[in-house]
């Protein structure tokens, strides 16, 4: 079974043709490098609006069959920064730990890390992650978490991914 995975660039100006989707981009090509696993993508480039935001979040679980979905963009404090908001509206589980931990990072490189509201959480056996809209928080933040991805894709019954471990080493506990 090959895994399938979303990228969902959010941003008004990259949906309209303004900015060029380098985000999205970005955060395909550490994908690609740090996963052994083959898998396929699903890609879209949406605009800082709730309701698309989360029909696509749950289209790409529910239709598509993600096991990852990762999200570039919208999780700051603007009125338009709704990223976080659409993600909740999908999930079944919120995960705290994640959020958390990219602003633990974050903060070793910019004190307006606190600004910051990324989340994560579960639809059936897909996990959703909201990464910042820069390419350099994206590695940041996704380097910090990544570790524990392949584990919780396991324990929500998704496809196993294993990743290449010189290039980044997941985390699974011994099996007794």
């Amino acid at each position: 079974m090959t895994a399938r995975i979303g990228i969902l660039n959010i941003s008004d100006r990259a949906s309209q043709g303004i900015y060029e989707d380098i985000p999205g981009k970005a955060c395909t090509e550490l994908l690609k490098q740090w996963l052994a696993t083959s898998f396929e993508l699903e890609y879209a480039v949406v605009p800082d609006e709730q309701e698309k935001i989360s029909a696509t979040l749950a289209e790409f679980a529910d239709q598509r069959g993600c096991c990852l979905i990762v999200t570039t963009g919208g999780t700051g404090p603007a009125p338009r920064d709704v990223t976080p908001e659409a993600t909740e509206a999908v999930c079944d589980r919120m995960l705290p730990g994640f959020g958390e931990q990219m602003r633990t990072a974050s903060l070793k490189y910019v004190p307006t890390a606190i600004l910051s509201r990324q989340t994560a959480g579960t639809r059936g056996s897909c996990l959703i992650v909201n990464l910042p809209g820069k390419p350099k928080a994206i590695r940041e933040n996704l380097e910090a978490v990544f570790p524990a991805i392949p584990y919780c894709i396991d324990l929500i019954g998704g496809p196993r991914l294993e990743t290449d471990e010189t290039e980044m080493k997941a985390f699974r506990p011994r099996s007794r």
